[in-house]
């Protein structure tokens, strides 16, 4: 009971002074549990039917460069099979979301001390930060089957295929050549980043973001 008190304390003073936390072995401690609790809300909110699709801050659209030919399409009535699409990406992102959590358990138990220390003296989203340097690389292996799976099952390629053959009967409409696969990758670890960033940035500054059940046991809570 005493270790948890240790633990609970250590992690109060390691978001709430900053810079000015002494940084021990139980601020360590503290910390790796504030990021693990982080990683798996983030990976639940985006792994969830709707994650993506409904969090205006990760949806996945069609990119910029093919602006011109969404446009298009929409113009001669073909929105809902753009629509449809863009459905069918978010579909895939949220798909390869759920198996991150290996990655950032992986990335957090190798965490060296150095490494911790520059979390907590760091800036709002020095620990997303780390985690987009250790792990964006495993990360984008483990996706990447995962999303052309899916893009498989759902017949997105299809779908993509289709809407770009009837956009060149759109006059003056371009349509450039898409890696749809690496698109719909690259887009769900930035949409997961940037929801693990919000999570840290809740634990940093929301005393009741940080609790876990055995946390509220030991505070009352």
């Amino acid at each position: 009971m005493q270790r948890m008190k240790e633990l609970a304390v250590s992690l109060a003073a390691l978001f709430t002074l900053g810079a000015a936390a002494s940084v021990d072995s139980t601020n360590v401690s503290g910390l790796k549990e504030a990021l693990r609790i982080a990683t798996e809300r983030a990976v639940r909110a985006t792994s969830q039917t709707n994650g993506f699709l409904d969090n205006a801050k990760i949806r996945i659209g069609l990119p910029g460069s093919l602006d011109k030919m969404a446009s298009g399409l929409r113009a001669i009535g073909m929105g809902a099979q753009v629509e449809e699409l863009e459905v069918s990406m978010n579909r895939a992102a949220e798909k390869a979301a759920g198996e991150a959590t290996p990655v950032f358990v992986d990335a957090i138990t190798q965490m060296s001390f150095q490494d911790a220390t520059g979390i907590v003296t760091g800036g709002d989203t020095a620990a997303t930060d780390y985690f987009e340097k250790t792990t964006s690389d495993p990360l984008r292996t483990r996706f990447r089957p995962i999303v052309e799976q899916a893009t498989q099952n759902v017949g997105l390629a299809k779908q993509y295929e289709q809407l770009v053959g009837r956009s060149k009967s759109v006059p003056f409409v371009s349509t450039p050549k898409l890696d749809l696969a690496g698109y719909v990758t690259d887009k769900t670890l930035s949409g997961l980043f940037t929801v693990v960033g919000e999570e840290e940035k809740k634990i940093r500054t929301n005393p009741a973001a940080r609790a876990t059940d055995l946390l509220k046991q030991v505070f009352g809570r």
